[in-house]
């Protein structure tokens, strides 16, 4: 077992890489793909891909807050894709199209790599309190990315469910 200590320690810099490599796995799976295909749901209890794409930009707003950055959506659209909030069942009330969710993520992006690069490790080390849970602002940031991630692997089925039959990666 590895002590923590011996841990090896992922750096802001690889860190800015990695939320990155997830926006380049984004944009090949929803290549070619509407604002109509978005909103196709799933056979299964779940999301369609435009839920999925509004929840990754809301949680990448978290990182910027994390690392004391403005979010690029507003409160309303956070409620919309938020942790618990309805299925987006098609076009309706708050509901971005597809361009404004991918745009949301890729000016996120920029500023999550920008706020990552110019932290300190004073800036990462401090202490934050989330959901009622203290830990070190780097501890947050990559639980954040962990679920990017997460969500980044859904788009494959997603994909599919569009009637793409293809594979991407």
């Amino acid at each position: 077992m590895i002590a923590e200590q011996d841990a090896p320690v992922l750096t802001a810099k690889q860190l800015a890489a990695a939320f990155a490599l997830n926006v380049r796995v984004l944009k090949r799976q929803v290549a070619g793909l509407t604002h109509a295909d978005s909103l196709r749901q799933p056979p299964v209890r779940g999301n369609c891909l435009n839920w999925v794409l509004g929840h990754i930009a809301i949680h990448r707003d978290y990182v910027l807050g994390a690392l004391g950055q403005e979010p690029t959506l507003d409160r309303a659209a956070a409620d919309r894709y938020g942790y618990g909030s309805e299925p987006v069942l098609g076009d309706g009330a708050g509901v971005l199209s597809l361009e404004t969710l991918l745009a949301a993520i890729d000016q996120g992006q920029g500023r999550i790599a920008a706020a990552l690069e110019a932290a300190s490790a004073a800036e990462l080390a401090r202490e934050a309190t989330t959901d009622g849970r203290t830990m070190p602002v780097a501890q947050r940031v990559f639980g954040l990315y962990f679920h990017d991630t997460y969500h980044i692997g859904q788009t494959e089925f997603l994909r599919q469910l569009a009637g793409t039959d293809d594979k991407v990666l």
